[in-house]
This record gives C-alpha cells, sequence and structure tokens, in this order.
C-alpha cells in the first residue's frame, strides 16, 4: 500500500472559511434530520478514520455506540495535528472542528486518496451534537478537548460547536491515533439512537472495501454476549462478492479478480456470476457508494462486453453471420463490485451517487480490457468462461423471446383495453405529481377502495390473485403473468432496460394489503418485483406502503383505531371499561367511510416510503428472502421472528 508524506502538522490544514448556519438547515450538509442525516453524522467520522488507516497509517478501527447513544470512533493512525495553525493561531484540532471548510485533503500531500474531500464533516458533526470530545495520541502525549453547544440564555441562540476546553496535554502513552465521541443533539433529531444493525452494515462494507483493515464494532447497548462484531477480510471486494452471493447457485466458485491502474487511477473489481437473471453491480469510488453508476461504470460494462464478444467468437459461440451479444446478456447473472481510488473526484449532482470523472471511463475500460483478457488468456479458465457465455448466449434468446412478448402485449393492451380497464379505477385528474395509485389485495378490499376513495387523484387496482417471485422469474415469465402485466400497463414506465421514469403516471405507488402472513407475502412479493425490473421507482422514492388498523376499538358510540397491540393497549388503558374490539382480519371487513378515515384521506393515514440507503444489503436481504436457498431464509427467520408471540385479545380476556 502506497503511503505519503508523515508530514502531517498544522500547517497541512487549509481554511477556506469559517462555520457558519448548520444548525440552521442540517439538511444542506447531512441530508435530513431523520435516522439518515443522524447516521451521516457517524459515517463523516467514520470516513476520516478509513482514511487515515487505508493510507497506510494505521490498521484498525474501532466504532462503539454506548448506552446514553453517544458514539465513539478511535483509530490507529497518526494522530490529528495538535500544533498551531500557522493563520489562526489556534492548534490544529480545533480548527479542524470548529471551521467548515478546514481539512488536510484538499491537496494531495497527506493522503494519497480520501471518501470526504471538502473539509466539512468533523466540523459538522461538532455543530451537531450537543458535545464531542478529542482524543489525539501523538508524540508519546495525550491531548484532549471538549466542544458544546450551548444556549444562550438571553437570545435562546445556540452557539453550536463552542470550545469549552483548551486543547490540553494530559499524560503520556505509547499508542498513537484519534479518539472522537460525540452526543448527537436532540434539539436537532427526530431521534439520536443509531441503528445498530443500519452501522454494522455500513462498517462490513467499508471493511470488505479496504482489505486488511479491521473494523470493531461494539454496540453497548446489547448484552454483552450480543455486543461486539468484527470486521477482518483479507480477500477483500472478492470476499465481498461471495458474501453477496450466498444463497444463490454460483456458476463458478472462485471469484474473477481484476486490478489495475491507468493514469494515477487504481481499480479492483470482483465478478462472479449466478444462474439468477438479474445483473447486480455495486460500484465505489473511494469508498463512497455510487449507486447511480456513473462514467466507471460505463467504461467496465463496455469493457466487458467487448471481450466477451471477443471470445465468443474465438470459442465458436458465436458464428460470423450472428450478431453480437447485447451487454445485458452478458452481465445476465453477474455480481460486480468495483473500487476505484482516484483523486480530484467529480460528481454529478449533490447526491455523491453517481461519479462524473471523464477519465475514470477511460481508465476503467482499460484495466478491465486487460485483465479480463490476461485472465481468460493466461490462466486455465476455459470452464468458467464458457459458463458465461454459454448463459448470456441462452439470455440473449430469451431476450429475443421476452422483446416478442411485449410487443404482444402492448398490441394487446392497445387494441382491447378491457382487461385492464375491468382492474383499473383510473383517477380523473391529470397531474401526474399529485395522483396516486392503490395497489390493493383482492376483489373486496378493491371494491371499498373504489368507493372510499377521492376519485380525483386517487386510482385503485386490485389483485385478482397472488403474482409471481420476481426472484426466481425470467422477464418473459414475468411478462406472461397478468397481474404484472397490468402493474406495467398501468404504471406507464415500461419494464427493465425499457424503463422510463418519465411515462409514470402517479407520483405515488402504494401497496395496500391485508395486515397477515399473505399480506406480508404479497408486499413481499410487489417490493421484489419493483427491485429487479423498476428499481429507479423505489429510488426516485415512488414506492410506498399503506399501513391499515389492526383494530377498532368502540366505546360509547366513539370510534378509535389502532395499528399496533401496544397503540391498542393505549387506548383500551386511557378510555376505561365498556369498550368492545375488533381485529380486522382484511381490508375486506372494512366500509368505504372506514377504510377512508384510516388508511386513505391523506390527512390522517400512515403510509411508509420504501428506499434503498444500502443497495448491497437490499440486494443481500431480496436474496435470502426470496431466493431459492431454503436454509437461509430459515436461518434468518429463526433469527428474527417471534414465534412465542402471544395473543394479545386473549391475554386481555377479550
Amino acid at each position: 500500500m502506497t503511503t505519503t508524506s508523515n508530514a502531517y502538522k498544522a500547517d497541512s490544514i487549509q481554511v477556506l472559511e469559517g462555520l457558519d448556519a448548520v444548525r440552521m438547515r442540517p439538511g444542506m450538509y447531512i441530508g435530513s434530520t431523520g435516522p439518515r442525516g443522524l447516521h451521516h453524522l457517524l459515517w463523516e467520522i467514520v470516513d476520516n478514520a478509513i482514511d487515515e488507516v487505508a493510507n497506510g497509517f494505521g490498521s484498525h478501527v474501532y466504532v462503539t455506540i454506548h448506552p446514553d447513544n453517544s458514539v465513539s470512533v478511535e483509530d490507529d493512525g497518526r494522530g490529528m495535528p495538535v500544533d498551531l495553525h500557522p493563520v489562526l493561531k489556534r492548534p490544529a484540532v480545533e480548527v479542524i472542528y470548529t471551521q467548515l471548510h478546514a481539512g488536510g485533503k484538499f491537496d494531495n500531500k497527506n493522503y494519497s486518496y480520501s471518501g470526504g474531500l471538502h473539509g466539512v464533516g468533523a466540523s459538522v458533526v461538532n455543530a451537531l451534537s450537543r458535545w464531542l470530545t478529542v482524543e489525539v495520541r501523538r508524540d508519546g502525549k495525550i491531548y484532549f478537548q471538549r466542544f458544546e453547544s450551548i444556549e444562550d440564555k438571553k437570545t435562546g441562540k445556540i452557539i453550536s460547536g463552542k470550545p469549552v476546553t483548551d486543547l490540553t496535554e494530559r499524560g503520556a502513552t505509547r499508542k498513537k491515533g484519534s479518539l472522537i465521541t460525540f452526543f448527537p443533539d436532540d434539539r436537532v433529531f427526530e431521534t439520536i439512537a443509531m441503528d445498530g444493525d443500519t452501522a454494522a452494515n455500513r462498517l462490513r462494507e467499508l471493511a470488505y472495501l479496504n482489505q486488511g483493515v479491521r473494523i470493531c464494532f461494539d454496540d453497548l447497548r446489547l448484552p454483552k454476549e450480543e455486543s461486539r462484531q468484527v470486521f477482518y477480510y483479507q480477500g477483500g471486494i472478492a470476499d465481498f462478492a461471495a458474501y453477496l452471493n450466498e444463497g444463490k447457485d454460483v456458476l463458478h466458485e472462485e471469484v474473477i479478480s481484476l486490478s489495475g491502474e491507468k493514469d494515477g487511477i487504481t481499480a479492483d473489481i470482483a465478478i462472479q456470476y449466478t444462474d439468477s437473471y438479474s445483473e447486480n453491480i455495486f460500484s465505489y469510488v473511494n469508498n463512497i457508494p455510487t449507486g447511480e453508476g456513473g462514467t466507471h461504470e460505463t467504461g467496465f460494462k463496455t469493457a466487458l462486453t467487448k471481450v466477451f464478444n471477443d471470445f465468443a467468437r474465438r470459442f465458436g459461440f458465436l458464428k460470423d453471420k450472428d450478431p453480437n451479444l447485447a451487454g445485458e446478456d452478458v452481465r445476465e447473472g453477474m455480481t460486480a463490485v468495483i473500487t476505484v481510488k482516484m483523486r480530484n473526484i467529480q460528481f454529478e449532482g449533490q447526491t455523491k451517487t453517481k461519479l462524473g470523472n471523464t477519465e475514470a471511463r477511460t481508465a476503467l475500460e482499460y484495466i478491465t480490457a486487460e485483465k479480463l483478457t490476461y485472465f481468460i488468456e493466461k490462466t486455465n479458465n476455459d470452464p468458467v468462461i464458457r459458463a458465461i457465455l454459454e448463459k448470456a448466449i441462452k439470455a440473449g434468446k430469451v431476450r429475443a423471446a421476452s422483446r416478442k412478448a411485449r410487443d404482444i402485449a402492448r398490441k394487446k393492451n392497445s387494441l382491447d383495453g378491457a382487461p385492464l380497464v375491468g382492474k383499473l379505477a383510473s383517477c380523473t385528474g391529470r397531474d401526474t405529481s399529485l395522483n396516486e395509485l392503490f395497489i390493493v389485495e383482492g376483489d373486496s378490499a378493491g371494491g371499498s377502495a373504489k368507493q372510499g376513495r377521492d376519485r380525483r387523484f386517487q386510482a385503485i387496482l386490485p389483485l385478482r390473485g397472488k403474482p409471481l417471485n420476481a426472484e426466481k422469474k425470467r422477464l418473459d415469465q414475468v411478462l406472461a403473468n397478468e397481474e404484472f402485466r397490468t402493474i406495467i400497463s398501468a404504471l406507464g414506465t415500461g419494464i427493465g432496460n425499457d424503463f422510463d421514469i418519465s411515462g409514470l403516471r402517479y407520483e405515488r405507488v402504494i401497496i395496500l394489503s391485508d395486515a397477515d402472513q399473505d399480506g406480508a407475502h404479497i408486499r413481499a412479493i410487489l417490493l421484489t418485483f419493483f427491485f429487479r425490473y423498476m428499481k429507479e421507482l423505489i429510488s426516485d422514492g415512488h414506492v410506498y406502503i399503506g399501513l391499515s388498523p389492526l383494530y377498532k376499538i368502540s366505546r360509547g358510540g366513539k370510534i378509535r383505531y389502532a395499528y399496533t397491540d401496544k397503540e391498542m393497549q393505549q387506548i383500551v388503558k386511557g378510555i376505561g371499561s365498556g369498550y368492545s374490539i375488533q381485529r380486522y382480519k382484511g381490508l375486506g371487513e372494512m366500509n368505504p367511510e372506514q377504510l377512508w378515515d384510516t388508511t386513505m384521506d391523506p390527512d390522517k393515514r400512515m403510509i411508509i416510503r420504501v428506499s434503498i440507503e444500502d443497495a448491497a444489503q437490499a440486494e443481500k436481504m431480496i436474496t435470502t428472502l426470496m431466493g431459492e436457498k431454503v436454509d437461509s431464509r430459515r436461518t434468518y427467520i429463526s433469527r428474527h421472528a417471534d414465534f412465542n408471540k402471544a395473543d394479545i385479545l386473549q391475554e386481555m380476556g377479550v
């Protein structure tokens, strides 16, 4: 691993502007004040620690969530600079945590690469915390400083991230590195309790992406025997690809690993094919997930398609008269992890999810073509390549059949709209930004929903049967399913490679199923379908789950609804005796007025937006719960399901 200069001192810290208005507009810096923004605080500090160790200055990162919901991040790197900044005449530690654009990553002297380039992370975390402490172990000494966000009693204004102690020396040590502990400000965030699973998933991912880095995660809110997880993967992203494919049948056990460098850009690529019908590419630039892809993915795909077409002809899979394999054919069943390290990264937009550097395309195309060709020619991997090419050839034939099926479906829908019209109750509004589509379970619920809706902006699509599990079916089989064809036609977006979000007829697509096992299964099937064939529908925030009440509590002519067992118990406790309870078994038990009041009225209803916070973990979960492997699904269910849940009504004597 290449390291840069160890001369990491105060004059390395460049100040662009002071800390200003972070607390006033936190969403500008961390996206939101909900759970996503809360976890962003952790990622900012963790990224700094990872940058330090991944650039060769350490090997361990320790993350701890304490019982009071404060969080610590520790590394064994060089330790932050503690000498005085040459311009501001304040200790460099203080400058890093109080100046918005201050850091050692603006040039290439201190880090070969880094995820954070703008120097805003540390200061933003300080600004949005009740308190933050920094402990630096450097040059045989321990240094400490504390910051607090204090309310001015006279003005009521919060003074964010104010140093309440000077940087002080606190003894000697043989250790080196930095320890940051912060307590998220409950005056800013909706909740300050970080989710342990969310933290663990991201830390696991970072350990895969940074080969040889050991990340120890302790969630001290859990019992002692469950509190510690250690993430260390000597195989790096090859292990990551294998992890993602657990629960799938792979075409080759050994992961194809490609590494190279071009014009200062390094790339590591891991490829493994399965017998599934979807492609999964997970790409990262300097550890930052690029969920929308970008130039590095484009270069990879271009080279992959060209190389496999060349060898398909050399091996006789394609004759002179045959057309080339399409990129989608070559990538069917492929799981690929791409990690790129480069300087001066440029993202399209503010979300940091799509790489824009043109040089990355050239570099990835060169590295992929050279290293994949070498892998095929110089190693004894004929069986692997033949298995991949055979799958690609078959995929091409299926794609042609699917195109024919789509054409037939389009003609059928255009010539005979009766099947769709008979199911879909359209809304009268023409403003797609206001319209919403409810996908409901069965004709009974569909009838109540049609009568209870506001037909100006609410459309109803009842399912008359359980759709296929799209995880186990090819595209042509999905298109042959009447329920899916109806959904595709209703949405107007197309499907798969033909998907076009601009054709979407509804701002919100709301899955409204019964609150039972069958309803949960239908939700899972629909979400799997959207994830595999209309992923942008989810990533752009158009898919929702509608929550229907579990109970109706009546007393003295007054009716209240409860959506959980706990809520029902609280209502009952508050109203005393003389009540009656009805447990709903399905939406069909509600009359139109009740369905509107509880589930469809925008002013009263409860809906959950479906999002993809972690694409890799989402892929893993879909495979586990909806894939062919029974053992992995059984293990997950046994670990998370409560098989001893009591009958609440029976316990209450109702």
